[in-house]
């Protein structure tokens, strides 16, 4: 059966997002990413919203069996660091981009 794996990390890299996403989806895994990407959006995210977010994406590392933290150039903001918290809370693996060969080596070759 394939892996579930949430994408967490800042929405500032979405190009980055869309890269993993589609490598561990072409690799077998369901892949949970952000819904939205804010940072890079034309809108800017309420607090009420904001809240609700974090409360989808934390559903959405319930689901999962493994988060991914895009974490590019090992940048971890505190929301991040807080889904990383909340996944190690609920036992779940934590993975970084930064420590995959293999990923780091697809995204370079997406630029």
């Amino acid at each position: 059966m394939a892996k579930v794996i949430t994408l967490c990390g800042s929405s500032r890299f979405k190009d980055a997002f869309i890269n993993v996403n589609e490598y561990l989806t072409l690799s077998g895994n369901v892949v949970l990413s952000l819904g939205i990407f804010s940072r890079s959006s034309y809108y800017t995210v309420s607090d009420y919203l904001k809240k609700q977010l974090i409360e989808l994406h934390r559903q959405k590392i319930d689901m999962c069996d493994e988060i991914y933290v895009i974490d590019i150039d090992s940048y971890v903001g505190s929301d991040t660091a807080s889904e990383i918290w909340y996944a190690e809370s609920k036992g779940k693996k934590v993975n970084l981009i930064s420590h995959s060969l293999d990923i780091m080596a697809y995204l370079k070759g997406c630029d």
